[in-house]
């Protein structure tokens, strides 16, 4: 084995070289990526933060340079418009009942097909499965159409079955209670038919429907698969000691399911906050614009009012704070470590 001047062995020599040839060979593999990384994240972000502070109005301002710098006026102005958090605030409440709704009918569902006692949960399981095979717009196209304001609309015929019913009730009370003429009471009748694409909160219940039924079927292949890893000793052990269904769930079921609920959720929640298709297809966040959620007051600004340095503002405030919501969720669920 030869020696150096530098006192340092040929075999020391040829390890060093082939460190340094590993990480050239290293950084050569990952740069194709870093390089598509920046040209589909990172320069678009850059780009819409530099058109947020400059005056543009179009599309075509942009390209052909005709814009001019006016720093923070557009997220001064933004700040100061009242649309502006009441879309911010219809996306919070929107995200909030969507996810809670989510969260019961998915663990619900979940506990279902993953009982003892019923029967074909395989079979279910893939049918609970369904809506993930089919386009978003197709389903929300459907939902648009379930909740149809004409007379035989869908909705409309379901609250008109629930008015004879509730009609057929009285009936019987009335025949069965002499000398009295009982009627079915207003308060428990509804007024056929409704609007529900036309009112501000028909129209965000039809919203906060269709996104469930869009994204339950995610969390219950999530928490299907963590109630399949709940021990089964654990279960046995508390009904011995005399525990019922509500004392095993709370005490042993869902603190074992607690990490893939939260995963879960986390990832809807954000899906959620970014929604453009349920609000435009159903009414383009009408009536009025009282329901446009943060993507659909974004669109509008830069398409149809033609402001695109406003709407860049929007999208620039919405991933600021997307990105501070997962920053927020990931650190304080511990969901990373519990991935690592």
């Amino acid at each position: 084995m030869g020696v150096f001047p530098s006192g340092r062995s040929t075999t020391e020599l040829v390890d060093d070289l082939n460190l340094e040839t590993r990480d050239l060979i290293g950084w050569l593999l990952v740069l194709p990526g870093l390089l598509l990384f920046s040209m589909f994240m990172i320069y678009p972000i850059a780009m819409l933060l530099y058109i947020s502070l400059t005056d543009a109005t179009t599309a075509g301002s942009v390209v052909s340079g005709e814009t001019s710098v006016i720093g923070f006026d557009n997220y001064v102005e933004l700040l100061t418009d009242w649309q502006f958090w009441n879309s911010m605030s219809i996306t919070w409440l929107y995200l909030a009942l969507s996810l809670v709704l989510k969260v019961i009918l998915a663990i619900g569902l979940a506990m279902v097909l993953t009982h003892e006692r019923v029967k074909g949960k395989r079979y279910m399981r893939a049918i609970v499965i369904i809506p993930m095979g089919f386009p978003p717009i197709f389903t929300i196209s459907i939902w648009r159409a379930m909740f149809s304001g004409a007379r035989f609309g869908p909705m409309n015929e379901f609250l008109s079955m629930y008015n004879g019913a509730v009609t057929s009730v009285t009936g019987i009370v009335d025949t069965i209670v002499f000398f009295t003429t009982v009627n079915a009471p207003q308060f428990l009748l509804a007024d056929v038919p409704v609007g529900f694409l036309s009112s501000r909160w028909t129209a965000f219940a039809a919203y906060v429907t269709t996104e469930v039924w869009l994204a339950y079927p995610f969390m219950v292949i999530i928490i299907v698969s963590a109630l399949q890893d709940v021990p089964g000793e654990l279960q046995d052990a508390a009904k011995v000691d005399g525990a019922g269904f509500f004392h095993r769930f709370v005490n042993v079921t869902f603190p074992s399911i607690k990490g893939p609920v939260i995963f879960a959720s986390i990832l809807t929640a954000a899906t959620s906050f970014q929604n453009f298709l349920i609000p435009w297809v159903l009414n383009q966040g009408g009536p009025a614009r009282q329901n446009e959620l943060i993507l659909v007051y974004g669109y509008r600004e830069a398409i149809i009012e033609n402001q695109f340095a406003l709407a860049s503002s929007i999208m620039t405030i919405a991933i600021i704070i997307i990105g501070m919501f997962m920053l927020l969720a990931v650190k304080k669920t511990n969901i990373a470590e519990g991935a690592a």
